[in-house]
């Protein structure tokens, strides 16, 4: 519970910040241009140091990491509650993304190893995927009332108290690292030329849309990224301690994962955008409200993460869920594919909303399942890095390539004489037709390629000792 505490942390920044967002922008000055780097900073180094952190729990000590990522991540917050200038908070913001980026891989880590028994791994990983889907509404819930209440400031500010409470927690509850006799030596070359790789291509994503995919910048910039990826590769290939081990990618069941793990957020972020955009500017919904039209989608999401999935992987393995899911995600899509322009929320949204909500719900836990479970612990947290460094990428590239869709059919029916309405909602529904494209690609991809192998588990903890607490007081 106290590590999800500190997921929720994270999982709420990425959505509480966009409701405030205009009162940031009359605040401080930003123009329109600006003001996408309050989010941007924080999604460039959230993604560009997903692996590298991942990477320094297993060398270093996961309990460690999280103390460290918790630390960077509270005080960042509070830097930018207290900001008085446009730099100060874009600083800030990328310096949460760091502390971000490192919690939420160590977090899954700490999870594989601390949980050994199957099913109550399953359960632990199910009670994250709730703590995932929540976290997202209630930031925008949450957004709104403190901005409305109080201030934009305090939407960082909250993130204090929660932050102490959860570091202090973790001193007695957490399990002490156990110090390894013959450490490897940290990969300094791979780690630079990774990190700068993910950091020029998030970049290169987040602005493609702005600056055009034929662009010589956004072009230039996913070239030196895949070169930097390219030399990263060698360098692995020849290095005694390599940061990320090439000979991880023959477990199958690990490169399927990320393969849908790129595929699935495609689908579902392009979900999430594009039926808020519906919600708000086809019927007219205030961000409020759009928060509480998302409510039945995340109580369901929740409800079949914490109490439906594990026991399907209990049943079935990590296969069978993660394909009903996909096939959810797609009629899901195809739902709001067909929204009208004088669409009603219960009979055109709320069918969709409950679908979505059980899709997410069974897919997230054997994907990461997957992801990481024929690793063993000391590498859990590089396996963690590397699936939700495919999470973010696949998010972001996918919602960049339906919204320039979206834009593109939006444009064309526009200059056929359609009305503006008529003409946004033609881009939506073409938007939600390649998120379902993207989510069957990923039942595809799993259905030939995924071993249906049971959930296993590890011989003990190896990566970690005894409790810092004595077991009485842990429980």
């Amino acid at each position: 519970m106290v590590l999800c505490f500190g997921d929720l942390m994270i999982v709420l920044d990425t959505t509480i910040v966009n409701v405030a967002l205009p009162s940031i922008r009359d605040d401080l000055g930003f123009s329109q241009a600006s003001l996408a780097w309050v989010v941007n900073a924080y999604l460039l180094t959230f993604g560009g140091f997903l692996l590298l952190g991942g990477r320094l729990g297993d060398l270093f000590g996961h309990r460690r990491l999280f103390l460290i990522g918790l630390t960077i991540f509270t005080a960042a917050s509070l830097a930018c509650g207290l900001s008085t200038s446009q730099g100060m908070l874009v600083a800030s913001r990328a310096i949460q993304g760091v502390g971000g980026a490192i919690v939420s891989v160590v977090v899954l880590s700490l999870l594989m190893i601390m949980f050994t028994e199957p099913a109550e791994r399953a359960k632990a990983m199910g009670t994250v995927g709730f703590v995932l889907s929540g976290g997202g509404t209630a930031g925008v819930l949450l957004g709104g009332i403190l901005t409305d209440i109080l201030s934009w400031h305090w939407i960082f500010l909250v993130n204090i108290p929660i932050g102490i409470a959860v570091f202090v927690a973790c001193l007695y509850l957490l399990p002490q690292d156990q110090e390894a006799e013959q450490r490897p030596r940290l990969d300094i070359a791979g780690a630079v030329t990774v990190t700068l790789s993910l950091l020029l291509a998030v970049y290169a994503i987040v602005n493609g849309n702005e600056k055009g995919w034929t662009s010589g910048q956004t072009l230039g910039l996913l070239g030196a990224a895949l070169a930097l990826m390219v030399s990263f590769l060698v360098i692995e290939s020849r290095v005694a301690d390599p940061l990320v081990p090439l000979r991880l990618f023959k477990h199958r069941n690990l490169s399927v994962a990320n393969g849908v793990g790129i595929l699935m957020p495609a689908a579902m972020f392009g979900w999430f955008f594009f039926s808020a955009l519906y919600l708000q500017l086809i019927l007219g919904y205030s961000p409020l409200e759009v928060g509480f039209a998302f409510l039945p989608s995340t109580l369901v999401w929740g409800a079949s993460s914490l109490w439906l999935s594990d026991k399907l992987i209990m049943r079935f393995g990590i296969k069978t869920p993660m394909l009903v899911g996909f096939s959810l995600f797609v009629i899901g899509l195809l739902l709001y594919a067909r929204v009208p322009v004088d669409g009603n929320y219960f009979t055109d949204v709320f069918p969709g909303m409950i679908i979505m909500g059980f899709a997410g719900g069974i897919t997230f836990n054997p994907i990461l399942l997957a992801a990481m479970g024929d690793v063993e612990p000391t590498e859990a947290g590089l396996a963690s890095g590397i699936v939700n460094t495919s999470f973010m990428m696949g998010g972001a590239l996918g919602l960049a390539i339906l919204a320039a869709a979206a834009a593109s059919r939006t444009d064309s029916l526009v200059a056929s004489g359609d009305s503006q309405l008529d003409a946004l909602i033609g881009g939506y529904h073409l938007a939600f037709m390649l998120g379902a494209l993207f989510a069957a690609a990923a039942a595809v991809l799993a259905a030939a390629l995924l071993k249906p192998q049971p959930m296993q588990a590890h011989a003990g903890a190896e990566g970690m000792g005894e409790p810092a607490a004595a077991s009485g007081q842990a429980d």
